[in-house]
C-alpha cells in the first residue's frame, strides 16, 4: 500500500508526488480511520504465528485463541524487502520471514511456553536441524534459539492472512488470454489484392474521401459494411452481418477445410457445410464453391457410400420436446484402441437429433451401459418417457426391463423384419461411421480419441428433417469453434469500465421481456422442428416405398473411377484388423473395357480379383481442382438445395442467409 510513498524516500529518489502516490496516501488515511480488529493480548494463553514471504515483501501476524475459542489476531508486521534481500533464494526468504516474526513479537514470545509458527514452505520444519548450513542462516539459528517455537507446514491455500501481508493482489494480476483466429488479419491483407473489393472497403473506411467506384460497385455498397479493417455482407435488415472472403483461392480454401474437413466439422456433405460457411462469411458463388470442394474431397469419395435402394419405413411418433424421446444403439467390431474399446454407444434425441456418444468395449455389460446412459444422457436431460431401441440382447436382459419398468419409461421396441422403426439411430450410425472413417484416415485405431470431436460435429451440423443444428433446437445458440472466434476488435465489448464498474448497462433493458421473448422463440423453434419432421417422415415414407434407385451412370474408356470395397478381400483394402472403418471405396482405376453395363478396370496384380463390375459397385471419381460437373436439371437442383416444403417456413438460424444466385448476387434467393 506504502511503496509509492517510500520509493520517494529512498536515496537520490527524485521527487515526483504521481497519481499512485496520491492513492497510497488516501488509501493509508483511510486505514486509519477504520475501525480496529485487533484482541489484546492474553499472556496466560498460548500464542501462534503465520508468516510468508514472495518477491517483494514479507509479512506475519500474530495470533491467540480466546476464552470463547475463536483464533484472534493480536499483531499485523508486514515490511518491503531490501534490494539485497530481493536476491536470496526462496529458502532464505521464508527464513528472513521467521526471523523478522520472531524480532517484532520477541516481547510476547520471549520466555513464553512453547507455540507455533506456521509457514507455507514445508523445508523450514527441517531447517534448524541440516547439517549443511550457509553463514546467514547460522546466525538466524542462533537466533532462534532464544525461543521454544515449533515449525507446522500450513499449504499456502490455507495461509491466507499471511498471504495478504506479502502478497498484494494488484502485484499478481489474474492473466485473461483472448484467442483471434489468424485467418482475419490474412483477410484484411488480401483485400488490397482484390480489385472489386478493394473500391469498397477504401469507400466505407474513408466516406469523405474522393473515390471513384464502378456503377456495379454503387449499385450494390448499401449491403457492405466495414467495421476494424473487415468487410460485411448483408442481404437485408433481417440478415445477420458476414465477413466477406476475397478472391483469394487459398483464403477460400482455409474456410472450406475449417469448415468440412477438420475433426470439429466431420466431413460432411455439401448442405450442412454451405451452411456452416453461411453462418459467419460470405462470397459470391459460394454455393458453387462448396459445392466442388465437397464433391473433389478425396477422403470423402473414398469413404461415402454410393446411392442404393430404399426399403419400406415404418415411421415414429414424432416427439414434442427435446429429449422426451431417445433412441439407443451400438455401433461394434471398430479396431481395438488401446485402452480396449471397439464399440460406440449412442444416444440421440430423436427430436433436436443431438447426440451423445460412448466408447465402450465389446463386452461391456448391462449394468456399464446402464451407467453410461446415467452419465451422458440422464445427467444433463432428465429420463425420457420413451425409449426407443432394437432388440440387442444387451436391450433385453432382465437388468434393462428392471431399470426401465422403475423408471416409468416403455420400450417401443423395433421389430426383427422392419428395423427401420429405429432408422434414426441407423442413419446416425452410418453418418457416425462415414465420420471417423474421414476423421482416422491415417490412424483407425485412435478412433477413440476424436470422438468428442466427432460428437461436436454432429451436433454442430444442420439436421436435414429439422433445418437447424441439435444445438441450436437445444439451447437456441451456435457454439463457438475455432472458425468463428470473433475478431479482436470484439472482445472484451462487455466488460466492465470507469462508466459501467460493474458492466450491468447492457443488462437494464427489460429482462422479462428479453426471457419470455427467448421462452417463446424456443417454442416455436421446437413447434417448426415437430412440422419439418412430420413431412420430412411423410416425405421419407413416400420416397422409401417406391421402387430403389437405380445405378445410371455411364462410363467411357479412359475415366477414372472409384471401386466399392465390400466383396475385396480385407488384406487388399486395409490392414487394421477390422472392416468397420476401412474405406468403402478404392482407386482410383481407369476404365479399360466396356461391356453393357459392366466395366473392366485397370487393377494392380496385388488385388489379385476379377477386374471386371457391374456399374452399381462403381462412382465416378473427381479429383481435387477439377472442373464441375455438368449441372444438375433445375428439378433437381431445387431438391437439392432445399429441405421437404415445410422448411421454407423455418426461420433462418441466426447469421444464416441464402445463397444468391449468379446474376442476382445482391437479392435473396426465393423459394
Amino acid at each position: 500500500m506504502a511503496l509509492p510513498l517510500t520509493n520517494l524516500l529512498k536515496k537520490d529518489a527524485v521527487w515526483s508526488w504521481t497519481s499512485e502516490a496520491q492513492q497510497a496516501f488516501e488509501a493509508i488515511m483511510s486505514s486509519l480511520q477504520s475501525a480496529l480488529i485487533l484482541a489484546l493480548p492474553d499472556e496466560e494463553r498460548p500464542f501462534s504465528v503465520v508468516c510468508d514471504a514472495s518477491d517483494f515483501a514479507i509479512g506475519c501476524a500474530l495470533l491467540q485463541v480466546d476464552a470463547e475459542g475463536r483464533e484472534r489476531v493480536v499483531s499485523f508486521q508486514s515490511r518491503q524487502l531490501k534490494a539485497a534481500e530481493k536476491n536470496y533464494p526462496v529458502h532464505d526468504k521464508e527464513l528472513l520471514e521467521m526471523k523478522y516474526a520472531l524480532v517484532k513479537f520477541r516481547v510476547h514470545l520471549l520466555g513464553q511456553k512453547p507455540f507455533v509458527i506456521y509457514t507455507d514452505h514445508a523445508s523450514l520444519r527441517t531447517a534448524t536441524s541440516s547439517p549443511h548450513l550457509s553463514q546467514r542462516m547460522a546466525r538466524w539459528l542462533s537466533f532462534f534459539a532464544e525461543c521454544n517455537f515449533t515449525v507446522v507446514y500450513k499449504p499456502g491455500k490455507q495461509n491466507v492472512l499471511a498471504d495478504a501481508l506479502s502478497r498484494r493482489p494488484d502485484y499478481e494480476l489474474a492473466h485473461l488470454a483472448y484467442l483471434e483466429s489468424p485467418l482475419y488479419e490474412l483477410i484484411r491483407e488480401a483485400y488490397a489484392d482484390d480489385d472489386d473489393l478493394a473500391g469498397l472497403v477504401e469507400v466505407l473506411s474513408a466516406p469523405n474521401k474522393a473515390i471513384e467506384l464502378t456503377a456495379r460497385q454503387r449499385s450494390r455498397l448499401h449491403r457492405y459494411s466495414v467495421v476494424e479493417g473487415l468487410l460485411y455482407y448483408q442481404v437485408d435488415g433481417g440478415d445477420e452481418p458476414r465477413i466477406v472472403v476475397p478472391n483469394d483461392e487459398d483464403l477460400r480454401h482455409r474456410v472450406l477445410y475449417e469448415a468440412h474437413a477438420t475433426p470439429l466439422s466431420g466431413h460432411l456433405g455439401r448442405e450442412k457445410t454451405y451452411t456452416s460457411v453461411a453462418r459467419n462469411f460470405w462470397w459470391p458463388h459460394m454455393y458453387k464453391s462448396v459445392r466442388k470442394y465437397v464433391q473433389t474431397c478425396e477422403t470423402c469419395q473414398r469413404v461415402k457410400p454410393a446411392p442404393s435402394a430404399s426399403a419400406p419405413l415404418m415411421s415414429l411418433p414424432v416427439p414434442a420436446d427435446c429429449w422426451r424421446s431417445v433412441s439407443m444403439d451400438f455401433i461394434f467390431e471398430l479396431p481395438a484402441y488401446a485402452r480396449g474399446h471397439t464399440d460406440i454407444l449412442v444416444f440421440v434425441c430423436r427430436l433436436s437429433k443431438m447426440v451423445r456418444l460412448a466408447a465402450v468395449r465389446k463386452s461391456v455389460t448391462a449394468p456399464q451401459a446402464a451407467q453410461l446412459f446415467v452419465d451422458n444422457v440422464f445427467r444433463n436431460h432428465g429420463h425420457p418417457e420413451a425409449f426407443v431401441s432394437d432388440r440387442d440382447p444387451r436391450f433385453m436382459s432382465h437388468f434393462w426391463q428392471h431399470l426401465f419398468r422403475l423408471l416409468g419409461t416403455r420400450l417401443d421396441m423395433s421389430t426383427a423384419d422392419h428395423p427401420q422403426t429405429d432408422g434414426q439411430t441407423e442413419r446416425v450410425n452410418r453418418v457416425l461411421e462415414d465420420i471417423l472413417s474421414s476423421v482416422c484416415a491415417a490412424e483407425p485405431t485412435k478412433w477413440s480419441v476424436l470422438l468428442p470431436q466427432v460428437e461436436f460435429a454432429l451436433n454442430n451440423a444442420v439436421h436435414s428433417s429439422t433445418g437447424f443444428t441439435p444445438f441450436y433446437v437445444s439451447g437456441l445458440r451456435h457454439p463457438r469453434t475455432p472458425l468463428t472466434l470473433p475478431p479482436a476488435s470484439s472482445l472484451g465489448g462487455g466488460e466492465a469500465n470507469a462508466d459501467d464498474p460493474r458492466g450491468l448497462k447492457g443488462l437494464r433493458t427489460s429482462v422479462k421481456r428479453n426471457v419470455l421473448s427467448f421462452i417463446e422463440t424456443g417454442k416455436a423453434v421446437r413447434q417448426r422442428v415437430r412440422d419439418a419432421m412430420a413431412a420430412a417422415q411423410d416425405t421419407q415414407k413416400e420416397q422409401s416405398d417406391r421402387q430403389g434407385r437405380k445405378n445410371t451412370q455411364v462410363f467411357k474408356l479412359g475415366d477414372q473411377v472409384l471401386l466399392n470395397a465390400k466383396n475385396l478381400p480385407t488384406q487388399t483394402v486395409f490392414a487394421v484388423g477390422s472392416t468397420k472403418l476401412r474405406p468403402r471405396f478404392v482407386g482410383p482405376f481407369t476404365v479399360i473395357g466396356v461391356h453393357g453395363h459392366a466395366y473392366t478396370l485397370d487393377l494392380p496384380s496385388s488385388m489379385a480379383t476379377h477386374p471386371t463390375f457391374y456399374v452399381g459397385l462403381l462412382k465416378p471419381y473427381r479429383p481435387a481442382g477439377a472442373d464441375e460437373p455438368e449441372e444438375p436439371t433445375a428439378s433437381q437442383n431445387t431438391a437439392e438445395r432445399h429441405s421437404p416444403s415445410s422448411e421454407r417456413d423455418l426461420p433462418r438460424e441466426a447469421g444464416q442467409a441464402q445463397e444468391p444466385e449468379p446474376g442476382q448476387e445482391h437479392e435473396p434467393l426465393r423459394g
